[in-house]
């Protein structure tokens, strides 16, 4: 990329996509194309051609997606479903038919197995069972990354996909019904610290493992991977280190200052047990996260407090 080409970030306001964004602006990159739901809705075809068609865009990242935690994606999985086919169908589609040089797509995790071997490499995909309670969105998922596989190989379509580990920081999503691990418990235990609650309950076994990765270890990713990725297909982009729920929790706990007894209703659900991603592919050009995950948690806290909680 050169700083004056247009880059269409999709998602811009989202946890990730602000990230990308902070990530552009700091390398240089300030002709960004961004446009709010309002004013641009992704599931509107004709909306989506108009826009690409006006603007020219040369870059692409799409990080636009309808997200959720377990329980969400469980009860919601009809919207999930629509709502991620629609988005990155009308973009890629459109950025293809529009001369876009290059582009991103944003996938997720929960696109392998279940029970994939672990460190998961790419070449996981399906070859086993999906998690049940995310099925919907990761067969969205799982189906744009094959979208711009078929691009590519059809029409020549220069798009690739890049599968992060989890992602936390600020931005996230804190909605107690909606949110991811990291959101949920920290809000839980900041409401727990204020109301001095004697205890919190956390879901689960507190067993499984999970990678995470800072959101802008992410979006540093993403430049660097437009920047020097020719291969297309996917990439990993993880942190390459794991922690167990359980260990999260106390440590979330402990950067929020909520001193009270943690428990663990087992009647919830855990998810996959394990999920860690073999991050050789991108290590190999060169590239490894820097977030320490305490300090991580620390900047996300402060984002926090200044902004949802104040």
């Amino acid at each position: 990329m050169k700083n004056e080409d247009k880059i269409f970030v999709a998602g811009h306001r989202g946890m990730v996509g602000s990230a990308i964004c902070r990530a552009l602006r700091a390398a240089g990159y300030s002709n960004l194309a961004l446009r709010t739901r309002t004013e641009l809705d992704l599931t509107d075809r004709s909306a989506v051609d108009a826009f690409f068609a006006e603007e020219k865009i040369d870059y692409v990242f799409l990080a636009a997606a309808k997200v959720g935690g377990i329980i969400a994606n469980d009860m919601l999985g009809g919207d999930f479903i629509r709502e991620n086919l629609l988005i990155q169908t009308h973009v890629i589609d459109a950025a293809y038919r529009n001369g876009v040089r290059k582009m991103m797509f944003l996938g997720s995790s929960c696109i392998y197995p279940k029970l994939a071997e672990q460190p998961i490499s790419e070449e996981s995909l399906l070859t086993g069972s999906l998690e049940p309670t995310n099925l919907p969105y990761a067969v969205a998922k799982i189906a744009g990354k094959v979208m711009c596989d078929a691009y590519r190989k059809q029409f020549g379509f220069d798009g690739f996909t890049v599968m992060p580990s989890n992602v936390y920081g600020p931005g996230d999503n804190f909605d107690p019904n909606t949110s991811h691990v990291v959101a949920g418990l920290m809000q839980r235990f900041h409401k727990a610290k204020l109301s001095r609650a004697e205890e919190v309950v956390a879901w689960g076994t507190g067993a499984p493992l999970r990678e995470l990765i800072f959101a802008d270890d992410l979006a540093d990713a993403c430049v660097f991977l437009m920047n020097a990725y020719e291969d297309g297909g996917m990439i990993n982009v993880g942190s390459g280190r794991e922690i167990s729920i359980r260990d999260l929790t106390r440590q979330v706990a402990d950067v929020v200052g909520y001193e009270g007894k943690i428990m663990w209703d087992r009647s919830r659900p855990d998810g996959t047990p394990r999920k860690i991603m073999n991050n050789s592919r991108l290590e190999a050009l060169g590239w490894r996260a820097k977030t320490p995950l305490r300090s991580g948690l620390e900047k996300m806290y402060a984002w926090y407090l200044e902004e949802v909680a104040a």
